[in-house]
């Protein structure tokens, strides 16, 4: 039986589970507004990451997402038909395809920003303007650990001996 000494009386209240079901939850929410639009959360990353990091070569770009290279090349192919990316070959040592976002693919992000912006509204309505701001910040921190592999074996037991 659980024994709450961690400061709830259920492991479903820790905020390691709660950051998991609100994750899972913004997922689904988000992943509803995308198939609304006819998209799949690999053309978002594949137009957010064309959007911010400029043209990319096909293979870098699949290497880049964490996005299976089936559904990569599924999706870029899907948004090249619509007109929402760019194809260019180039031959800079070899052979290879230059793919750039198009003014319609910046369009197209720009309302899934605004379906993101809805989604969030939606799920911190209870909160006021200050605790967002403050969420944010928290959960920037808490990335930032977990993308530093905080909170891993090697680190539990580093945190642990300096207690």
């Amino acid at each position: 039986m659980y024994d709450g000494r961690k400061g709830s009386s259920s492991p479903f209240e820790q905020t390691v589970y709660l950051l998991s079901e609100a994750g899972r939850a913004v997922d689904r929410l988000l992943a509803e507004r995308l198939e609304h639009r006819g998209l799949a959360p690999a053309h978002q990353a594949l137009l957010s990451t064309l959007a911010i990091l400029g043209p990319h070569g096909r293979r870098d770009l699949v290497e880049r997402l964490a996005v299976p290279g089936t559904d990569a090349d599924r999706a870029l192919d899907d948004l090249l038909s619509r007109g929402l990316l760019q194809s260019t070959v180039v031959h800079i040592g070899g052979r290879q395809e230059l793919l750039a976002i198009t003014e319609p693919g910046r369009a197209a992000l720009d309302l899934l920003h605004s379906d993101a912006s809805a989604t969030q509204d939606g799920l911190l309505a209870a909160l006021t303007r200050g605790q967002r701001v403050e969420l944010n910040s928290l959960l920037r921190r808490v990335c930032a650990a977990a993308a530093r592999g905080a909170g891993g074996p090697g680190e539990t037991r580093t945190a642990e001996a300096a207690r």
